[in-house]
């Protein structure tokens, strides 16, 4: 994910490098085709220890792109949950440092900078308040931002469930209804294809919304009710077998929060909902997400809610990257230099 404008913008996966350390696989790079693989054999290893590879695949985006190093800033998105207690989001902060040092040192960067992923979903979005809701590849996050920054104090809130898990149900789904398939990927693209939110899932399922579709070398795949099914656990977990709250609940808890903090003088700033990742692009969940906070909310809250789906699709991060990396204040304030970087502490810089 590259792009260059007036600077650089480069979203190596700090995103990827955190799930390789969460699941326990091994992620193996080849730099010159920039493709990565996760192979069967699972590691015990808490964190990517070899940055050597990192830097190569640095230097073949860069390569790749016909661009100097020394000449363009870096910006680097941090994962969602960068600043938890979890051994995964910690092993996240080192990697960031050493990965913050070795394009500024070893790469001889100009300038380096990190945002967090819900930020630049918020930016993306030409907004910089906000709630966003990113489902990512395990879990699923709500984070309040005001003026650009993420208001962890307020609370953030975590569903123990995203991509992977409504991947994983439709398999379930597709099994029990004898329906054949070879890989994943084939369950994978049926959910991004052929799946949506029902506005009303009681309705929904006396309807006959029979629809197929054709996966490239495994022939053609009809669905019916799992098409709606897969992406209403977002809304009832209990029905994938998940011991967690519902969407709608979890943003809701994160407005009702915001409201008491009472951090401007009026609720305006986290009425507007922007969702993120892949699996929030499922048609209908932005409309459904807006109805579920209407009806469970009192009004002085629901009034004047707006919910965005994801204004990139799966890449909305990274325009929000974009975006900010065509301000004309930046690198400035933005990012760090190798002067500033030896000023601070190597333990305790904080982004």
């Amino acid at each position: 994910m590259v792009s260059v404008h007036k600077s650089l913008v480069l979203l190596l996966s700090m995103v990827v490098l955190a799930i390789a350390s969460s699941v326990g696989a091994n992620m193996l790079v080849h730099p010159g085709g920039l493709q990565h693989f996760w192979s069967l054999v699972t590691s015990n290893l808490p964190c990517i220890l070899d940055f050597d590879i990192f830097l190569q695949l640095f230097i073949a985006v860069l390569y790749r792109m016909q661009v100097k190093p020394h000449t363009q800033p870096i910006l680097l998105s941090l994962p969602i949950c960068h600043y938890d207690d979890t051994e995964s989001a910690k092993a996240s902060r080192r990697q960031l440092k050493e990965a913050i040092h070795t394009v500024l040192f070893n790469m001889n960067v100009p300038a380096v900078c990190a945002v967090n992923q819900a930020t630049l979903a918020l930016y993306a979005a030409r907004r910089t308040s906000g709630i966003v809701v990113n489902v990512g590849f395990q879990v699923t996050s709500v984070v309040p931002i005001l003026h650009g920054k993420v208001m962890r104090k307020v609370g953030v809130e975590v569903i123990g469930l995203g991509a992977l898990k409504l991947t994983g149900f439709l398999r379930e789904l597709m099994q029990q209804n004898n329906i054949n398939f070879e890989s994943l990927y084939t369950v994978r693209t049926l959910k991004e294809n052929l799946c949506y939110v029902a506005a009303d899932y009681k309705t929904e399922l006396s309807k006959d919304i029979q629809a197929s579709l054709e996966v490239p070398a495994e022939g053609w795949f009809t669905l019916s009710k799992e098409r709606f099914q897969t992406g209403e656990i977002l809304f009832q977990p209990r029905i994938a077998g998940v011991h967690a709250m519902g969407l709608h609940h979890a943003v809701a808890l994160c407005m009702e929060h915001c409201h008491t903090a009472e951090l401007t003088g009026d609720d305006a700033w986290f009425k507007t909902i922007v969702l993120s990742g892949g699996t929030a692009c499922l048609p209908g969940l932005a409309g459904r997400l807006e109805k579920e906070l209407h009806e469970f909310l009192p009004p002085s809250l629901s009034n004047g809610i707006k919910v965005i789906p994801p204004p990139h699709g799966a890449d909305t991060a990274w325009f929000g990257a974009k975006f900010i990396s065509n301000l004309s204040t930046f690198p400035g304030s933005w990012c760090i230099t190798k002067k500033q970087f030896r000023r601070k502490s190597r333990v305790t810089l904080i982004w």
